[in-house]
């Protein structure tokens, strides 16, 4: 995939592992609905927020305190001429050591500036991972906005 896909990166205090399990704990910091488990390779989920967005995921690299990735299956986003952007996609979280403090990179390959989703996505992600999954990290309490 590109090398423009977005990316963004965060630090905490927590270990590679609590940041690991808290990654997993994807209720706990993404919107929406997901139903399905979301913490062991092979699984599949499916997200879907309202009638805007729906995608269905496959975990297809787990390894603790490391590195957990999703494929994307299948997507429908409604704001989009294509609504199928997202599909065949993979979004990866890798975890490193850093000075003394875990760092977190947060990669969706495949999203690129050219899609026309690209903005809204980015802005959305930009949110996710650094307003709710980092808080939800570091003190235990994320922000995921309700339906």
């Amino acid at each position: 995939m590109a090398t423009d896909s977005f990316t963004t990166t965060f630090l905490v205090n927590q270990s590679p592992a609590e940041v690991f399990d808290t990654i997993t704990n994807v209720r706990g910091w993404w919107s929406g609905t997901i139903e399905g488990a979301t913490d062991s390779l092979g699984a599949q989920f499916t997200y879907r927020y309202q009638d805007i967005h729906y995608s269905k995921q496959e975990i297809t690299e787990f390894v603790p305190g490391k590195k957990v990735s999703w494929k994307i299956l299948d997507s429908s986003l409604n704001f989009t001429s294509d609504p199928n952007e997202w599909t065949g996609t993979e979004i990866e979280f890798e975890i490193f050591c850093k000075d003394g403090q875990t760092e977190v990179r947060f990669t969706h390959k495949g999203l690129v500036p050219a899609l026309e989703c690209f903005k809204d996505c980015s802005n959305a992600w930009s949110y996710y991972v650094n307003d709710s999954l980092r808080p939800l990290i570091a003190n235990g309490q994320g922000l995921p906005n309700t339906e």
